[in-house]
């Protein structure tokens, strides 16, 4: 397994519209494993391929953020939504920023399994929450398109700067390769 490199806010490639999931193959399974590993070194509790700079429609979210509740969800569509209410967000791909955001608090979501099964599930809470959030993505979307333009422009200045930060401490030996893949020593 590899970590993956993780896009940040305002890469352009964030708003690529991710393609659907036609071969459930050994390269699939390959890259729902780095996913998992990259969300879980970052801290974080959802991926969406987007984020990877893959753009094909997968997530992983685990929202117990230890790797107690693994689920994938391929080219997943919410079909209802329930429960609209306001929910702090954060983004492994705005390091740094939460703000809220008016999202469902239940929904209906069709997608497939890591084998291509079918899965048809009303999840809430925090899960119906993160899978908003990750699908998002999958559409060219980051949860700072959901708050007023002021605090848009203050989360644009503020990734740069913890860009510009990161930029200038990161050490040549983490640098990803020409894969965008990081490696472990």
């Amino acid at each position: 397994m590899a970590l993956l490199q993780i896009l940040a806010y305002p890469d352009a490639r964030l708003r690529t519209r991710a393609q659907p999931v036609r071969q459930f193959d050994a390269d699939l399974a390959r890259l729902i494993d780095d996913m998992f590993e990259t969300m879980y070194a970052a801290r974080g509790i959802g991926l969406a391929a987007t984020q990877v700079n893959v753009h094909l429609q997968v997530v992983a979210i685990d929202i117990s953020g230890k790797g107690e509740a693994p689920e994938v969800f391929i080219n997943p569509q919410i079909v209802a939504r329930r429960r609209l209410g306001k929910v702090e967000e954060s983004c492994l791909s705005v390091p740094g920023v939460s703000d809220f955001v008016k999202r469902h608090t239940v929904v209906r979501v069709h997608a497939l399994d890591r084998a291509g099964a079918p899965v048809d599930r009303e999840v809430d809470g925090m899960l119906a929450v993160c899978l908003g959030h990750e699908i998002d993505h999958l559409r060219g979307r980051l949860f700072v398109d959901h708050l007023g333009l002021v605090k848009r422009l203050w989360v644009r200045l503020r990734a740069a700067r913890i860009g510009s930060a990161r930029r200038a401490s990161a050490p040549a030996a983490a640098s990803p390769d020409a894969t965008g893949i990081i490696s472990r020593a």
